[in-house]
């Protein structure tokens, strides 16, 4: 598979850091298959942005259906070099959701950025967040201060960020129990802020498999209620992602050739009626977003691959039709252009 990587340095240093967070990220889950699981590695899938001129990236998938409902481990490159015209230069990334299949081991979601603009500036973006349909007090709090300790100066701000991303106003709660996140983040030490990525991930990753290897192993066994449940966290977890998630909107609305990896956070199934009975709480016009979301999952509620290209679909749809309904989608304290101007992406 051919493929042309950014040419600035920076954009290769970026993705060297991706690339290794997603290594140290996959090896450690496929230990955990092989210790606890089917022994089941994680399978990798390619993508071209533009047949390669642009980028492109990578995802490992989850093949091991004992401990993971869905997991995905994708990291992405994409460029504008020969287009002077485009605001946005290039952008690396990891991206990557766990929903483990065991109710009361949490869900994980982690995304790192780095981003270039055509003026010759760049930021990061850095977000974390622990996302269980059983919450348990230890795993907060083992999340929670990891955080921190990574982050002792950032930690406040990115809380609060975090905490006003997730929320998810028309059902008044919040989309997981430990949230970071940090926009636009960028120091007066270009050198620091590549190691403090990086190592803002390592911790994540590590500390998370910490968590679920301890709870695969200690929690107790799974009831009909505990899937219930479950199922109505992911419904929620779905709603939040395809109502108000700036960042997969973002994806979507620039491009259509990766909309299985930008939609490979979802969770397997969902409660349809549930679902759809939500569209009497958001506010006008996104009620014909939920329901539109809710005609293309079929009864049973899979979320498989076709599912996954249909929801793309309407996502784009609804936000070119009304484009207005862009600016009820979360944020944290700022919205970079990159995010409000999709056409000079």
């Amino acid at each position: 598979m051919d493929i042309t990587l950014a040419s600035s340095q920076n954009a290769t240093k970026a993705l060297y850091i991706v690339g290794h967070l997603q290594q140290r990220f996959v090896s450690q889950l496929n230990r955990l298959s092989k210790e606890l699981g089917e022994d089941r590695a994680f399978e990798e899938v390619s993508w071209l942005r533009d047949n390669g001129l642009h980028g492109g990236g990578n995802r490992f998938e989850s093949r091991d259906k004992k401990l993971f409902n869905t997991a995905s481990v994708n990291v992405s490159q994409i460029h504008y070099d020969e287009m002077p015209k485009k605001n946005l230069k290039s952008a690396t990334a990891i991206s990557t959701i766990i929903h483990p299949h065991n109710p009361h081991v949490p869900s994980v979601h982690i995304h790192i950025s780095f981003t270039e603009l055509r003026d010759g500036s760049s930021y990061w973006r850095l977000m974390a967040d622990l996302n269980p349909a059983i919450a348990y007090k230890e795993d907060t709090k083992k999340f929670t201060e990891a955080m921190r300790k990574v982050a002792p100066t950032n930690f406040e701000e990115a809380q609060q960020q975090g905490d006003k991303y997730f929320n998810v106003p028309a059902l008044q709660r919040t989309r997981g129990v430990s949230h970071f996140y940090l926009e636009n983040y960028k120091t007066d030490q270009e050198v620091n802020d590549y190691a403090f990525a990086q190592l803002f991930g390592e911790q994540v990753i590590d500390t998370y498999i910490k968590i679920i290897d301890s709870a695969f192993q200690k929690r107790p066994s799974i009831t009909h209620a505990d899937i219930q449940t479950q199922l109505e966290y992911h419904t929620l977890y779905l709603f939040q992602v395809l109502t108000l998630d700036r960042g997969t909107t973002s994806g979507l609305m620039v491009h259509s050739q990766n909309d299985i990896g930008i939609m490979g956070s979802l969770p397997s199934f969902v409660d349809r009626e549930l679902l759809l009975s939500w569209k009497e709480k958001v506010p006008s016009p996104q009620e014909k977003l939920v329901e539109a979301l809710a005609k293309d999952i079929g009864e049973e509620g899979e979320i498989d691959a076709p599912t996954k290209v249909k929801l793309a679909a309407v996502v784009r749809q609804h936000y070119k039709e009304n484009p207005e309904a862009l600016s009820m989608q979360a944020s944290g304290n700022t919205i970079p252009s990159t995010v409000t101007n999709h056409s000079k992406t």
